[in-house]
């Protein structure tokens, strides 16, 4: 049998990681990077991205690209593959979330507005859509194809509101809808891009980015693990999602949340 450092082994593989210049897409850059893998970032935010492929060095380059836009995501999509020469592990992290600067996003529920839920379906689902078919023929021929969907436990659950009261945060209705249709889409490509491509979701529970103390405290008493995730809880299952690890793993939904979701 392979050892488990061959295993996690990622040399010589290529990945597409969006959403590049955020928080868990650094996270599961420097994840796989450690272990071998050349990264392209994809971020809206040209400038942000570049910055960060810098900061995560050599191994890793970055594109500009709006994921609301079909055509320029596709176009990025084959970009990125060329300049990587092939590709073997997509990371879906790109999102519109709780603290995205958006009218009518993050706002109580009866001022949330239609033209936000659809920039929230676009980017959170429709652009995993796009980059799974662009990127599905350099996946299978890999031979060690991955994607992995960055999702949530709201996907799964309901919100619970009264962690907000007393705060200025929301929690959009469009983000929990747009999560749980990730994961059926994970689930759809799992079975159909079988048997040479593996599909996984992760899905964190609340990651602590200096929410209000009320928040924090209320979220962290219904936690068994007491605190709020950090990214650097997302970079194991990154890493193990990715690898060869999980060769094995497919239509897997593997849940982050210190234990919230099993009260």
């Amino acid at each position: 049998m392979k050892s488990l450092a061959q295993l996690r082994d990622l040399t010589g593989r290529k990945a597409l990681v969006t959403g590049g210049a955020g928080h868990i897409a650094l996270a599961a850059s420097e994840a796989i990077i450690e272990l071998g893998a050349t990264v392209m970032l994809l971020d809206r935010d040209a400038d942000a991205c570049a910055a960060r492929a810098k900061q995560l060095g050599p191994k890793t380059d970055s594109i500009a690209c709006d994921l609301s836009d079909e055509k320029a995501t596709r176009s990025a999509a084959r970009q990125a593959i060329e300049q990587l020469e092939g590709l073997d592990i997509l990371i879906h992290c790109a999102a519109y979330v709780g603290t995205t600067k958006a009218s009518g996003w993050s706002a109580p529920f009866e001022k949330q507005t239609v033209a936000a839920w659809n920039d929230a379906m676009s980017i959170n689902v429709t652009a995993a859509f796009v980059l799974a078919q662009e990127t599905r023929d350099s996946l299978t021929s890999s031979g060690h194809g991955s994607i992995i969907l960055f999702n949530s436990i709201y996907g799964l659950l309901g919100p619970k509101m009264s962690l907000y009261g007393g705060t200025e945060m929301f929690n959009p209705v469009a983000y929990g809808v747009s999560k749980g249709g990730l994961l059926q889409l994970m689930r759809y490509l799992a079975t159909t891009l079988a048997p040479k491509v593996r599909v996984n979701c992760i899905s964190p529970g609340g990651v602590w980015r200096d929410q209000p103390k009320d928040f924090r405290q209320r979220y962290e008493a219904d936690t068994p693990l007491r605190r709020m995730a950090t990214e650097e809880d997302t970079k194991g299952a990154a890493a193990f999602l990715a690898s060869d690890l999980s060769a094995y793993v497919t239509g897997h939904n593997l849940i982050l949340d210190g234990g919230w979701s099993a009260w």
